[in-house]
């Protein structure tokens, strides 16, 4: 009797404040945990229910008719521990149109994520399917407040590559988030934020689509905010028996004193849901090294004259000094065509061309991956299989592959295609296998959206762009089904294709194209850190500020390991020793130190950030002052410590210890850093009594 009560009473609490059925309102106990989450998609995902999604279906709303579809509920076998999956159908009376969504809930954390796949049943053309938002949903707050939209600007190899933003909401107000030229993390958007509400509580979204996303954030009243999102350009008619995916949702539900809270949960759910498992465990990304050409002379660059002989005296060099990396990588170039000399083409106009290069591997690469493996390092190359110049052998074989665009010589070589897609995995299987290769790194250095809007007749607008990247993702698995072992680089002129899908799949390496820069670099470890735990840079110089500069989860050594850098051997192998110290603590909690205000990303400022580990009772401060900015002396306050307990901190530069309660080190204490540029790194760990 008190259970049937208390279902009584809550289903009129939420009947009293849930003012329209397209509007949904977490319970007033929400505590954002995964049983809330649970009743949220019960309340959502119903009969006679309208879902968190919306499209128009031969000019009418789906939300006028979606009702009274047929409905139909699924359980699948999990194929992960910690999460539950469900399919709910929505199937169109005269059996027509199917909407299948495949929803994943967490019993570990307050997250639920979906994506719908639309299906024609019928033997002839679907109506005409536009306007599609994978959700179309507002929340609503118990408190009146401040709503705040915490977004990111996407990677454009700049100083301020994925900075972060802090934009109070207004009523009627949109916030409008879309990447330009079809890469999902390009310049103008990065596809995950935050939205704080009142109440201490918010919501962290991610979007998984490698294409032309967009999310339209708009404050509706007083205590609701709105949220609609999915791929921007569609306006098609399905072809019988045809079948299409939208963009992935990702929802993340937190409650805490910060949005921090939020950042951090959804950290930790990436690494346990979003990261690609390696026998079972989340892989140490390595410290790698790119090929340089020392003392090789003009024009030749690492991409037209490195050889077979030059690469295996560049792995047996770090052998000889003792400071061998866990990776060596080939780069762009390698392949047939590309050379110094005027005959021969650079890099990019010879992409299409996946055949070793004759005159400088003349036995392929395998003598130098064997030579990588001989030092106890794995061996990566580099591809773009997705672009294919003019005259190269893949234009030339399989033209009916290519999408064009009037007046270019550059082709997109087309993974929506099954036979094209299948073609390629078959070949990099094979070429993987006969030249030893471990790592896998795929570039992408050009716009796809033209080429996809080039295909599409004006009833199919978008069939190109969601057949294309469901092929990505079908290559991407069955590469790593095939090589379990492997991790993809995703580069794409840097880190202009992050999103929640590729993440699942691929670590960027290389997270920019901007070099030589450590302003940039600090900057962009700030803004990425909110996210995502894993991902690189290049470590370009030597010196404690530079190399600190790029510290992460993984790094690339691209600096010449001669006596220009006016480094030791000892100090060398140093650098190396300290990076795979802290690299573990990149994988904990993240604290930004300092305001990301428009001061951050350039040299007149500091930067501080702090990565904590509360399992390990450990973590670490890191600080830089900048070389145009005149303070020498700054207070830091650290987070996610334990205020009663006592804490070791160590001074990594002089090695001095001092002890400091928890308490202490939240309140603040004042740092110095002497040198422009300088920084400062402090280790600390609790003493247990």
């Amino acid at each position: 009797m008190k259970i049937r009560l208390l279902s009584l009473l809550c289903f009129f609490i939420f009947i009293t404040f849930r003012p329209h059925f397209t509007y949904g309102q977490f319970p007033k106990s929400f505590q954002n945990t995964s049983r809330d989450v649970y009743q949220w998609i019960e309340q959502n995902f119903a009969q006679g229910k309208i879902p968190p999604f919306s499209f128009i279906y031969g000019g009418k709303r789906s939300d006028s008719f979606i009702k009274n579809w047929k409905f139909s509920k699924q359980k699948l076998n999990p194929t992960e521990s910690n999460a539950e999956v469900t399919i709910f159908t929505y199937t169109e009376p005269s059996g027509g149109l199917s909407v299948k969504c495949t929803l994943t809930s967490f019993t570990d954390f307050p997250a639920v994520e979906w994506v719908l796949r639309f299906s024609n049943l019928s033997a002839k053309n679907s109506p005409i399917i536009e306007k599609t938002c994978a959700i179309d949903y507002s929340f609503f707050s118990q408190e009146t407040g401040k709503f705040i939209l915490h977004r990111s600007k996407g990677s454009n190899a700049a100083v301020n590559d994925f900075q972060p933003f802090d934009e109070p909401m207004q009523i009627g107000k949109n916030s409008y988030m879309t990447p330009v030229g079809g890469r999902s993390s390009d310049d103008t958007a990065f596809p995950f934020f935050n939205i704080e509400m009142p109440g201490q509580q918010g919501i962290v979204v991610a979007v998984g689509w490698t294409g032309k996303w967009f999310a339209d954030v708009v404050q509706k009243g007083e205590k609701s905010v709105s949220l609609k999102s999915g791929m921007e350009n569609m306006h098609l008619s399905l072809h019988p028996k045809e079948e299409i995916r939208t963009p992935k949702i990702c929802l993340l539900f937190w409650k805490g004193e910060d949005r921090m809270m939020g950042h951090n949960q959804f950290r930790r759910f990436i690494l346990a849901h979003h990261t690609r498992k390696i026998n079972g465990s989340n892989p140490e990304l390595p410290l790698s090294v790119s090929f340089e050409l020392d003392g090789a002379p003009f024009p030749c660059t690492v991409h037209t004259c490195i050889t077979e002989a030059s690469a295996v005296a560049h792995i047996k060099r770090y052998q000889q000094f003792k400071f061998t990396p866990e990776l060596f990588w080939i780069d762009a170039g390698w392949y047939s065509g590309c050379g110094w000399d005027k005959e021969n083409g650079e890099w990019p106009q010879n992409v299409g061309n996946w055949t070793v290069e004759k005159e400088r591997f003349p036995n392929g690469l395998k003598p130098v991956s064997d030579a990588a493996h001989a030092a106890g390092a794995k061996f990566l190359v580099w591809f773009e299989p997705e672009r294919v110049y003019k005259g190269t052998q893949i234009y030339n074989d399989h033209p009916k592959w290519l999408q064009s665009l009037p007046n270019s010589d550059s082709y997109l070589y087309d993974l929506g295609n099954p036979e094209a897609r299948m073609w390629l995995t078959d070949y990099l299987t094979e070429f993987f296998k006969k030249e030893g290769v471990d790592y896998y790194r795929q570039d992408f250095n050009f716009d796809p959206m033209p080429y996809w809007k080039n295909q599409d007749a004006p009833d199919r607008v978008g069939i190109s762009e969601a057949k294309y990247i469901e092929g990505l993702y079908a290559f991407w698995d069955s590469l790593l089904v095939r090589f379990p072992n492997m991790i993809i680089d995703n580069c794409a002129s840097g880190g202009r294709r992050i999103d929640l899908e590729t993440t699942s799949r691929s670590t960027p390496f290389w997270r920019t194209d901007l070099e030589q820069n450590s302003t940039g670099s600090q900057n962009h470890s700030y803004g990425l850190n909110f996210y995502l735990p894993l991902h690189g840079t290049a470590l370009n110089k030597t010196g404690n500020y530079y190399v600190r500069s790029s510290l992460g989860s993984n790094a690339i050594i691209t600096w010449s390991v001669d006596g220009s850098n006016n480094e030791t051997i000892e100090t060398y192998q140093k650098y190396i020793a300290d990076f795979k110290r802290f690299r573990p603590y990149f994988y904990g909690d993240y604290y930004p130190l300092t305001v990301a205000h428009k001061r951050y990303m350039n040299n007149n400022s500091w930067l501080a950030y702090q990565l904590n580990r509360p399992e390990q009772k450990d973590g670490l401060a890191l600080a830089f002052r900048r070389d145009r900015f005149t303070e020498e002396s700054m207070i830091i306050k650290l987070n996610g410590l334990v205020t009663d307990a006592q804490y070791e901190l160590f001074y990594e530069d002089n090695g001095v210890r001092i002890t400091k309660s928890g308490k202490e080190l939240t309140d603040g204490i004042e740092i110095k850093i002497l040198d422009k540029p300088g920084s400062l790194l402090i280790r600390y760990q609790m003493i247990e009594k």
